[in-house]
């Protein structure tokens, strides 16, 4: 497939005035319906897709192949710009290289690399820890080498302004110098570390985590900001969702009283359902038929 369009796409929205906001996307079906919505770009974080493939928490017990298999199904199910969250690389520089082709095989517009000390070591406190600036700017370098499309964007990624500030800024900045297209901040929480963060660099900013509520969407576009993750709440809703439904079918709810169904109409649109039709009757000769 060419993915070139949906990645210059994505690079129109990081060299233009406005911050957006992505839509959260875990499976074909969720980007396709982001779609719908008018998203302008969608987001596979990775403790998303940990809970997606794995049932398991954000703990980088994700592998790889796992990551860019679930990448690689959302990117073809839909036209929607993708960036995703490739922690720190799954592992040095060299893994870094190698999470870079996989991923933008798979088809994503954007992708992030962090500096955070992944997994946790033995003796760990459970709070974030961080390689050395040298390292972090290194994997940024070595990602930069590793692509092939240059309409992929990277971003070098940090959550270290929840720790210290003057340490963080030393980061983006290098993580600036090293030619990443934005820099991804996670862990912020006052106004003045926006400030902070947007008089650092020139290059576009992306934020997520907190922050909600510091500043409106304009006052961070004209920071720089050119991204704004809002929440991971579509996954944590349809997570509740198969949790009410079972319980109610198990509980002796008729399947025809269950509440808040899709409707046949939205599973039609949503699974292609007409494309499938004109393609088997166009090239089986036939008309398909529903199989329960």
């Amino acid at each position: 497939m060419n993915w070139s369009p949906r990645r210059e796409k994505f690079r129109a929205i990081l060299s233009g005035s406005r911050c957006i906001h992505p839509g959260s996307v875990f499976d074909p079906l969720s980007a396709r319906i982001a779609e719908e919505l008018g998203f302008e770009a969608g987001i596979l974080a990775g403790s998303m897709a940990s809970l997606a493939v794995l049932g398991a928490p954000d703990l980088a017990v994700l592998t790889l192949s796992e990551f860019a298999d679930l990448a690689h199904r959302i990117d073809r199910a839909a036209k929607l710009p993708v960036m995703v969250d490739a922690d720190h690389g799954y592992g040095n520089a060299l893994n870094v290289m190698r999470t870079v082709q996989e991923l933008e095989t798979a088809g994503v517009a954007a992708l992030s690399i962090e500096d955070t000390l992944l997994p946790e070591p033995f003796g760990g406190t459970g709070k974030a820890q961080f390689i050395s600036i040298e390292e972090g700017a290194g994997k940024m370098r070595a990602a930069l080498v590793a692509w092939q499309d240059p309409a992929l964007a990277i971003f070098g990624r940090t959550g270290a302004m929840a720790v210290d500030t003057a340490d963080a800024v030393k980061r983006i900045k290098a993580y600036a110098d090293s030619g990443v297209d934005a820099i991804f901040l996670v862990g912020v929480t006052t106004r003045a570390q926006l400030e902070t963060a947007a008089s650092a660099v020139k290059i576009p900013l992306v934020l997520g985590g907190a922050a909600h509520g510091l500043v409106t969407p304009d006052e961070l576009a004209k920071m720089g900001f050119r991204i704004q993750l809002q929440s991971y709440a579509p996954l944590i809703a349809a997570i509740r969702a198969v949790y009410d439904t079972l319980k109610a079918l198990k509980d002796g709810t008729p399947p025809d009283k269950i509440p808040n169904l899709a409707s046949g109409e939205m599973m039609k649109r949503l699974t292609r359902d007409a494309d499938y039709r004109r393609w088997t009757k166009e090239f089986l000769g036939g008309v398909s038929g529903e199989r329960g």
